[in-house]
């Protein structure tokens, strides 16, 4: 079991599989957001985000800021700051507004102290070194500055597991089959406090916790079908499985009228 979740951290934070395919266009990513539409309660997570930087001016940079999704809605509510979003991945940037470039976490390109607040949105996870990340976003802000993390829980969307498990039981012929890739173990909730406190003093956690009710297929099946970058670790043919999986659900909506996905997200406030 080390071996494995060695292998699979490997994956997780290799650089040529995030940029290369994982990241290197924003399909995948829109999936696993677009699942959240379904949730109740709904959170609008990038106007939370703004609303911790209430009292924030001047710059603010998004590391690893994926599609922008947040870097927008900070043009569209906060045209007083000066916004810069960085990712490894050079293709997912292609449609983001603004000033972009392309840079790594553990070696930002940016002066001790030169922004009022730093964005880490989901993705700390997928650096090899996390405390080294962390180092930088306490290097580059400002002494009075803000920090904002998120991630997901250990439980979260623990049915996707489940589902995964048993469709890929069926495929092999067996009661259960291997675990899916988890992206956020790394760096989950319950681990990220922890680590941020190394270099903050007051780390708050914002717990949004929701159930995502899903009356067809199509919206689970296109989350799972996401993880296709980490295929290769799942020991088990991918495509057969998530077929298998869309029949899982189907029957279930059939049988119950919708699925239904437990998630457990947040973000964490960051200030010295």
């Amino acid at each position: 079991m080390t071996d494995v979740s060695a292998a699979h951290d490997a994956a997780v934070t290799d650089r040529a599989r995030l940029a290369g395919s994982a990241y290197n266009g924003d399909r995948d990513l829109a999936a696993r957001q677009s699942l959240y539409r379904w949730q109740t309660p709904r959170y609008d997570l990038p106007l939370l985000v703004a609303e911790q930087l209430g009292d924030v001016r001047g710059r603010v940079v998004d590391i690893g800021c994926g599609n922008g999704k947040f870097i927008q809605r900070l043009r569209q509510d906060r045209m007083d700051l000066s916004v810069l979003g960085l990712d490894i991945a050079h293709g997912i940037l292609a449609g983001v507004p603004g000033q972009v470039a392309v840079a790594d976490a553990t070696r930002l390109p940016l002066t001790e102290g030169s922004v009022d607040a730093a964005l880490a949105l989901h993705m700390l996870y997928h650096v090899p070194d996390i405390p080294q990340a962390i180092r930088e976003l306490a290097r580059v802000v400002t002494q009075d500055g803000t920090v904002i993390a998120s991630t997901n829980g250990d439980r979260d969307k623990v049915e996707l597991d489940d589902l995964w498990q048993r469709a890929a039981g069926d495929v092999l012929g067996i009661d259960r089959g291997p675990a899916r890739i988890s992206l956020s173990a790394r760096f989950s909730l319950e681990k990220a406090p922890a680590f941020l406190g190394e270099e903050f003093s007051c780390v708050e956690l914002v717990q949004l916790p929701g159930t995502i009710t899903v009356p067809i297929p199509d919206p689970v099946i296109a989350h799972m079908s996401s993880y296709r970058a980490w295929a290769d670790q799942h020991d088990v043919p991918f495509d057969a499985t998530i077929d298998r999986a869309r029949t899982l659900v189907a029957d279930h909506i059939a049988r119950y009228g919708a699925y239904e996905i437990t998630c457990l997200g947040g973000i964490l406030v960051c200030r010295r």
